[in-house]
């Protein structure tokens, strides 16, 4: 991941509602959720969470598919792991002691 791309995701992800339904749509798994039942979750209007759904689909955090007539929106976790990737691997700048904290129960980086 490019610093633009990461920053564009991050900056996505600094609102209190968007990173909610970020939060949301990964818990959901990959299956995702209809856009009304996301805003039924997080207490939102269907046009504001419209307007969250579009930046978080431009920052490539979440994809979306038609289901009949529903819009079935889920979070893109390649996506995710190439964001948390970037922050560990440009943060800690080669240093594994730093990034030792974020590693799997497996022993493996976060990747």
């Amino acid at each position: 991941m490019q610093l633009p791309t990461a920053v564009e995701a991050l900056s996505a992800l600094a609102h209190a509602s968007r990173l909610a339904v970020f939060r949301l749509l990964v818990r959901a798994g990959p299956e995702g959720m209809p856009a009304g039942e996301i805003a039924r979750e997080i207490g939102a209007l269907p046009n504001t969470l419209s307007s969250h759904l579009t930046i978080l689909d431009h920052a490539g955090l979440v994809r979306s598919r038609r289901e009949g007539r529903s819009i079935i929106y889920s979070a893109d976790y390649d996506r995710m792991r190439d964001l948390l990737g970037f922050l560990v691997d440009d943060c800690c700048a080669g240093r594994p002691e730093i990034c030792a904290p974020f590693a799997s129960p497996c022993g493996e980086q976060v990747r």
